[in-house]
C-alpha cells in the first residue's frame, strides 16, 4: 500500500474510532481522575511563536491533533505554525519551555522534533497493536519514570501508536506477558 492510501486509510479508521474527539476535552487518567487541557501551554502554542522544549529536564507535551497525537520531547521545537492544528497539550513532567536565542537553535530543535516524530512512526510500523503499545510504553519508560508512564492516560498511547484506549489498556494490564506472546 503507497504512503497516501495508507495515509487515507488510516484516517478512515481513525475517524471511525474516534469519530468525536471531545473526549480530548477532559482525558480520563488510569487512576480515574480527569485531567483538563492544559491551557496555558495551548495558548503559548497557539500563539505563533516558537518554543523549544528544555533538553535539560526530562519533559514533554503529548500534542493532540484531530486524529492522532505526537510526541514533542527534550529539545524539540514546539508551537508556531507547526502546533497550530494542537487540540490539547499534556505536558509530561515538569514542562520548561525555553525560547531560542539563534536561527541555529530554532532549526537544530526543528531537527529534533522530526527525530521525536520519527520515533513514533517506526514503532506504528509495527502491524501488530499490542507490540506497538509495548514499544511506546518501553520507550516512554526510557525517558520518563515508571510512575510519570503510568500516569498518562490510555488514550494518549492509544493516539500515538494508532490503536484503541482499550489495548493500551490491555497492554498496560498483562504487563511484560506481552512482549513474549505477540513477538513472531
Amino acid at each position: 500500500m503507497d504512503s497516501e492510501k495508507r495515509i487515507r486509510y488510516q484516517n478512515s479508521m481513525v475517524s471511525t474510532y474516534y469519530p468525536d474527539t471531545s473526549f480530548l476535552d477532559h482525558l480520563v487518567m488510569p487512576d480515574g481522575t480527569e485531567q483538563s487541557c492544559d491551557a496555558e501551554t495551548l495558548t503559548n502554542l497557539h500563539s505563533g511563536k516558537v518554543f523549544i522544549i528544555n533538553s535539560r529536564k526530562r519533559n514533554g507535551l503529548i500534542l493532540f491533533k484531530r486524529y492522532h497525537a505526537e510526541f514533542a520531547g527534550p529539545g524539540a521545537a514546539v508551537g508556531g505554525d507547526y502546533d497550530s492544528d494542537c487540540q490539547i497539550a499534556m505536558r509530561v513532567g515538569n514542562l520548561s519551555l525555553l525560547i531560542p536565542e539563534s536561527y541555529e537553535e530554532r532549526q537544530k530543535a526543528y531537527l529534533i522534533r522530526r527525530q521525536w516524530i520519527r520515533l513514533i512512526k517506526q514503532i506504528t510500523e509495527n502491524s501488530v497493536p499490542q507490540q506497538r503499545v509495548q514499544k511506546i510504553l518501553d520507550q516512554f519508560e526510557q525517558y520518563f519514570t515508571s510512575e510519570m508512564v503510568a500516569d498518562l492516560p490510555d488514550a494518549a498511547f492509544a493516539l500515538l501508536v494508532g490503536v484503541l484506549p482499550q489495548t493500551v489498556g490491555i497492554v498496560r494490564r498483562s504487563g511484560s506477558e506481552v512482549d513474549g506472546k505477540f513477538n513472531s
